[in-house]
């Protein structure tokens, strides 16, 4: 496919000097133009010709329809293609100045650099959007009026008579104003198009914002949560913590400090910088920081430390930095920062994490730098302190150092004394009794307790939670659910109804030993029986003779196997029970310096001791194990009858609780109903 476009520029008429040809004679030229255009057929003429009939696109689908105009490419192609003159040089000289420059190109597609492609198509586009099209631009331009300089000159070259000026120069200013006024329309919607797609925008990136997974490249570092406002934290106060009296009465100081600071500062002294809550889990280090902004009614700002953790460096500095800022500006204060051995651990040398010490660098600047830090007060609170580093639990970064145990005896009782009451309870339920079967129970655990025992009323359709259903959550927490749906036979349930009623003949005779709150027989988690001890209050430390008693009612259970199935048809449920036993006999010879023949020593590593202390101890141990068990076993034959009972009647009800098994003991008979677990 061939493509022509064409150039006119207005030419002088050309001689045969012009083309070179003075030498030649006219009919000589005649005769080489006859052969060289292409004039007519060759069947139609008398000379015969080396041209045949090509076909030539034009640019646009209506000159290859119907032709070209008749501009003077038409009188071209007339005088040109078709034989009219007596002399084709003749024709050619005297249309010469009418004849355009031809250039055809072909427009095969090839490859191009971008650069090329990108100004071909603009061209290509200009190209369509002219009018008239570019072929017949090179004719027109020929005819193209002079430039006008002003409306008159305009005027006077179109020859507009005088009577039809004024109308010419109206119309003229209509149109200007209209394309002036379209101009400005298009301007306008340009100017909105582009505003709407600029908040479309911004709309964008403030919802990948808030995608979890982009917002970390969105997230500005204005600062950790805004200040709590002190009036939502008024509904946490002292009168809600409960258990830890000692931690409460150091945090109330914390309190004056913030509310009447020249109370303490008049004699000279500083208000403390930080307050550093340590203990374990759930013992209510977080309520105490709540009450703490309860009571003071100030601004209350919380973080987690794990907020200040960042995989980008500097992030986690910034962070403390912001929030100290905004804490100082709105001070009297308090900082908490919750889990503050994740910000605050030890500083190590790490090749893997060459910038991991900036975040604790910037709290150590913040907390006790050169800028004063007067009423703002960090209070932190951690489950390791072993994991703090020296430098941030020194005098001047933390200044008090609260312990937040877990609660006694009496905390446990009024802890489940406050949570009873948000529950329909039964005035049956004794808190006291409770308390005494959980120690070693925080706060949580004892919040946990309730909300199961309220849960367990609910599922048997009662109005109120009673004492069963807060026996059956303790037992739940402690030793599994039950598992009613495990088919026992009758054998191993005798042999386990001896087992536990031995554990409870051995500690219900033997002295210093704790005292029973209730055995069963059901078999729960791993254990297929148990038998709960109920100590008086909470044991600071024990006596020797209470580490023996232990030992002896852990032996219960072997022996009274041995008694009544021979040595032949003991089993393995004895394994746990000799651990415990073993454990206490170290213990006893190892660290608390009871053995006569090892004396007031403790044995930290016995890997490291020599051979014969090592055989030394053991046989101490075994010394221990061996005289208890014969304890043991020497309760049992003297009890055979009250043994026998018991486990009796642990087959019959399957659990019994203290009156029960006293009642069994003294020979008295139970009444069926009461005793249905």
């Amino acid at each position: 496919m061939f493509s022509l476009s064409a150039t006119v520029q207005p030419q002088p008429l050309l001689t045969l000097r012009d083309f070179g040809l003075s030498d030649f004679r006219v009919s000589h030229l005649g005769e080489l133009f006859d052969r060289l255009l292409p004039c007519q057929p060759a069947e139609l003429s008398n000379t015969s010709t080396l041209w045949k009939t090509s076909y030539i696109s034009s640019q646009t689908f209506f000159q290859n329809k119907h032709g070209f105009s008749d501009t003077p490419f038409g009188t071209l192609r007339s005088s040109f293609f078709c034989r009219q003159h007596s002399s084709n040089l003749q024709s050619v000289c005297s249309d010469l100045h009418y004849w355009p420059v031809f250039i055809q190109t072909r427009s095969f597609k090839t490859l191009k650099s971008k650069t090329r492609r990108l100004q071909s198509t603009s061209e290509r586009f200009s190209e369509t959007e002219s009018t008239p099209t570019s072929f017949l631009k090179g004719f027109l331009l020929r005819e193209r009026a002079p430039d006008v300089d002003s409306l008159e000159k305009l005027m006077k070259t179109k020859n507009i008579p005088e009577g039809q000026q004024d109308a010419f120069k109206t119309g003229f200013a209509e149109g200007f104003l209209k394309a002036q006024a379209l101009t400005q329309k298009s301007s306008d919607s340009l100017r909105r198009t582009r505003l709407f797609l600029l908040v479309l925008l911004l709309l964008g990136i403030y919802g990948l914002s808030k995608t979890p997974f982009l917002s970390v490249r969105f997230r500005t570092t204005s600062g950790l949560d805004a200040a709590v406002d002190p009036i939502q934290m008024k509904n946490v106060t002292f009168e809600h913590v409960k258990g830890v009296e000692e931690a409460k009465q150091e945090l109330q100081e914390v309190v004056e400090f913030l509310k009447n600071p020249q109370k303490f500062t008049a004699l000279g002294g500083k208000l403390p910088k930080g307050i550093l809550l340590v203990g374990p889990p759930g013992t209510g280090k977080t309520l105490l920081a709540r009450a703490v902004a309860g009571e003071a009614d100030v601004p209350f700002y919380y973080a987690s430390g794990s907020e200040f953790d960042e995989m980008f460096v500097g992030v986690g500095a910034s962070r403390i930095r912001n929030l100290f800022r905004e804490a100082k500006a709105n001070a009297p204060c308090v900082i908490f920062i919750d889990e503050l051995d994740s910000v605050g651990g030890k500083r190590i040398e790490s090749p893997m994490h060459p910038y991991s010490r900036q975040t604790i660098n910037q709290l150590l600047a913040e907390m006790d730098g050169f800028k004063p830090n007067e009423g703002v007060i960090i209070i932190g609170a951690t489950n390791f302190p072993e994991a703090l580093d020296n430098a941030l639990i020194r005098p001047g970064r933390f200044d008090m150092q609260v312990t937040v145990p877990r609660p006694d005896i009496r905390g446990r009782t009024e802890i489940l004394k406050w949570y009873l009451s948000k529950i329909k309870f039964d005035v049956s339920i004794d808190a006291a009794v409770i308390a005494r079967g959980t120690v070693g129970f925080s706060g949580a655990d004892l919040e946990n307790l309730v909300n199961q025992a309220a849960l367990k009323a609910a599922i048997d359709g009662k109005d109120m939670v009673t004492m069963v259903d807060m026996e059956f959550a303790k037992d739940k927490i402690l030793m599994g659910p039950e598992r009613r749906s495990v088919e026992i036979d009758r054998k191993n349930k005798t042999i386990t109804a001896y087992h536990e009623s031995g554990h409870a003949i051995v500690a219900y005779y033997t002295k210093d030993a704790m005292p029973i709150n209730k055995a069963t027989i059901m078999p729960r988690g791993p254990t297929l029986g148990h038998v709960s001890m109920l100590p008086e209050n909470d044991m600071w430390s024990e006596t020797r003779s209470q580490l023996l008693a232990q030992m002896d009612v852990s032996m219960g259970g072997r022996v009274a196997e041995e008694l009544m199935f021979g040595t032949e048809h003991i089993t393995t449920g004895a394994s746990s029970d000799f651990d415990n036993a073993t454990k206490i006999a170290k213990m006893m010879v190892t660290k608390y310096g009871m053995s006569e023949k090892l004396g007031v020593m403790t044995y930290s590593d016995t890997g490291k001791l020599s051979p014969d202390t090592q055989a030394a101890i053991e046989q101490e141990v075994r010394t221990l194990l061996k005289d208890s068990y014969e304890r043991a076993k020497s309760v049992l034959k003297s009890h055979a009858k009250e043994h026998k009972n018991l486990a009796d009647a642990l087959l019959t009800y399957e659990t019994l609780d203290i009156k029960e098994i006293q009642m069994v003991l003294e020979g008295k008979s139970l009444e069926p109903k009461s005793c249905l677990s």
